[in-house]
């Protein structure tokens, strides 16, 4: 383009001192340039009008398909619907329970509190490559990891040991189930297993208060 209105300008020049009949390459240039002026605004319409605001070629070219969601992350989503604030008794026993979503929402936070404990024992939920995982942070000074697989019906998931770090002397949990009955009611089981392999189970219903 740069190359065209050059020899445009440099053939008016000559022609300025000449008169036009001897300088028969003149026009034709001049008329050529001109035309090409016009167009050229219409033609980068054309081309990019089809795009439509803030649409790339590579997008164009390349369109983003959602992968779908594995078992895990499925019944990691499960378990984030029951965040928020519970009450009711797990092993004949008063409880409130907390949980929330933290970590930008790579982690679920599940806090125990009640009537005659000592402490806040802490469960932390967590997606691992192709697995749920679970890590219970008990007060018997130990810390079993768990995994979690969601039922075909999709309204319980249900935890099998895995291992664990820290003594067992004073016994470890080693199996947790969650079943939604609805927005406001679940349930949660588990299993503790006492020194001399003996195991002792329990659970109870929770009721949504916040």
């Amino acid at each position: 383009m740069q190359d065209t209105v050059n020899v445009t300008l440099e053939d008016t020049e000559r022609g300025k001192s000449h008169d036009h009949g001897h300088c028969p390459t003149a026009r034709p240039f001049k008329r050529f340039g001109v035309r090409m002026r016009t167009l050229l605004p219409a033609l980068l319409i054309c081309l990019l009008a089809p795009m439509g605001h803030g649409t790339s070629v590579a997008q164009m070219s390349h369109p983003t398909v959602a992968s779908p969601q594995s078992d895990a992350q499925k019944a990691f989503e499960k378990m984030k619907s029951l965040a928020g604030s519970w009450e009711g008794s797990l092993m004949g026993m008063p409880v409130q329970i907390t949980i929330r979503v933290t970590s930008t929402g790579n982690a679920l936070l599940h806090e125990a509190t009640g009537s005659g404990r000592p402490d806040n024992p802490i469960t932390m939920f967590y997606v691992d490559g192709d697995r749920l995982l679970l890590t219970h942070y008990c007060d018997a000074g130990n810390r079993p990891r768990m995994v979690g697989k969601i039922s075909p019906n999709g309204k319980t998931v249900e935890f099998d040991f895995l291992d664990v770090s820290g003594s067992t002397e004073r016994g470890m949990m080693n199996h947790m189930v969650f079943t939604m009955i609805d927005a406001n009611h679940h349930t949660e089981e588990a299993t503790y297993m006492l020194p001399g392999n003996k195991t002792l189970s329990g659970g109870g219903e929770l009721t949504r208060t916040k």
